[in-house]
């Protein structure tokens, strides 16, 4: 049996767009509001002088003053901009490092082991090839005296009477509260730890744990910890190396020994590398003089850089060969799962799984650093400059306004002084400027052209000039049914 053909169904639905159709159009929008943004904010008046004249026509001295106000706020403004350029300098490049002391203890704990279940003998052979004895290590780390006051307090500068009364209204002193100590794991970018038995002899085939701290996270449980604990099968006691390689930012180098001798220190950053060389070849006088850049070696860069002469610019590739890696911080410790470590006697009064204490140095931020982020990134500071700002587009506005106030005020004083001619010369300068825009204008739009310049031929006349040949060109291309024979 043979069915009739069915009515023929229409799709309605659109095709699919590309995926990323959506997000080239958004992008498109995004990048025209940004222009659209961009050329109202080039519109906006950013003019704030007064203009001249306006101080002989106001009543009142408020021009002048207004202009001992201007030039008061550019000698502060420049006072403000060297001293915020002294401030950088100062804590930026003129500081000295600063170390302080981490006091880190390791220990361990064991669950399962061989003498922790009851009934079996410790010194007893183990048969059992999927044996769950396990020991769990964990290593803690924290400054010392990091509980003291690294900041600047606002109380330190001056002294509080006790018998003085508190001002009505007046807002209580914000304090400049101390940074929050770093954390043990702020200081190290990568902790491993090294496994002194062979692969095939560890019960979980490990030899190796290592902890890496997440790119571009900075807030993170998994980057900001005090401590960091491991667990691992084992029953028996094993030697383990921690190694702790130091984050440093920027980023510090071991230096070559010529390097060093010659900067007198033995790490050091790279642009610390760089102006240490600079200032070397500037007290030395290894500058060429038609080029500062330039700098003649002597006896300890020549064998320090095998060359007679070095371009500033290239010392960077150069001292690639003389920086390396600093070596991490290695400590030992030896995890222990028998009983006179986990459980001692109370006879012997050693505490349960006493940690094992190492003492390293890490370098420490300078305080004055975060005091001077704070003075010139603060809240308060951000939202000031941006009060002045609306502040200074106000201005400029009324300013603006002044400038067409004062041409009105202008044009009608010349109304009134003489007004035919006034009306006279206004109607021919309108003119003027209508011919002008209409491309009807003639000679320059509608000067006189009865002057002697206009009459004199030749190659040194107005009609011999470039101007002149360019313009009858594009007067010529401009009428289409003109020919030229």
């Amino acid at each position: 049996m043979f069915r009739k053909p069915g009515p023929l169904v229409v799709n309605h639905h659109q095709a699919p767009q590309h995926p990323g159709h959506g997000h080239i159009q958004a992008q498109q929008r995004a990048e025209q509001e940004k222009r659209e943004k961009l050329r109202r904010q080039s519109k906006h008046p950013t003019d704030k002088n007064i203009p001249d004249g306006v101080d002989e026509i106001c009543v009142g001295d408020g021009v002048p003053r207004y202009r001992q106000l201007r030039e008061i706020e550019r000698t502060l403004d420049a006072t403000m901009m060297r001293k915020k350029l002294d401030i950088s300098d100062s804590v930026f490049r003129t500081s000295a490092p600063r170390y302080g002391t981490m006091r880190i203890w390791i220990s361990n704990t064991v669950e399962n082991q061989a003498w922790q279940s009851s009934g079996m003998d410790a010194d007893a052979f183990d048969f059992e090839s999927d044996s769950q004895a396990t020991y769990r290590v964990k290593i803690q780390g924290r400054l010392l005296d990091e509980e003291s006051n690294l900041g600047i307090s606002a109380e330190d500068d001056e002294e509080k009477d006790p018998d003085a009364m508190d001002e009505d209204g007046a807002e209580p002193k914000k304090k400049l509260l101390a940074p929050k100590p770093k954390m043990f794991s702020q200081f190290f970018k990568t902790i491993t730890i090294d496994f002194d038995r062979a692969r095939s002899l560890q019960p979980d085939g490990f030899t190796q744990v290592e902890w890496r701290k997440p790119e571009g996270a900075t807030n993170t449980k998994e980057s900001n910890f005090s401590q960091i604990e491991f667990e691992r099968k084992g029953d028996e006691n094993i030697n383990v190396t921690i190694n702790l390689q130091r984050h440093d930012h920027p980023e510090r180098f071991r230096l070559s020994k010529p390097l060093a001798e010659l900067l007198d220190t033995d790490e050091e950053d790279r642009g610390g590398v760089m102006m240490g060389i600079w200032e070397y070849a500037k007290a030395m006088h290894l500058q060429q003089d038609d080029d500062e850049r330039k700098i003649v070696c002597d006896a300890k860069l020549k064998a320090l850089f095998n060359t007679d002469t070095i371009f500033f610019p290239y010392l960077p590739s150069l001292l690639t060969q003389h920086l390396q890696t600093l070596p991490p911080i290695q400590l030992s410790y030896t995890i222990r799962v028998d009983k006179d470590y986990i459980a001692p006697s109370l006879e012997s009064g050693i505490p349960a799984s006493q940690p094992t204490v190492y003492d390293v140095q890490v370098a420490l931020d300078d305080p004055l650093k975060a005091l001077a982020g704070s003075l010139l990134h603060s809240k308060d500071n951000v939202e000031m400059l941006q009060q002045i700002h609306d502040m200074d587009e106000q201005i400029a506005v009324l300013v603006q306004g002044i400038q067409k106030s004062k041409a009105k005020h202008a044009f009608f004083t010349s109304l009134s002084n003489d007004p035919v001619s006034f009306i006279k010369r206004w109607l021919s300068s309108q003119k003027r400027d209508l011919e002008v825009i209409l491309g009807e204008a003639t000679r320059g739009g509608g000067e006189d052209g009865s002057g002697l310049e206009w009459r004199r031929g030749g190659k040194d006349g107005v009609w011999g000039s470039e101007v002149a040949r360019e313009s009858v060109a594009l007067w010529l291309a401009r009428q289409p049914n003109m020919k030229i024979h």
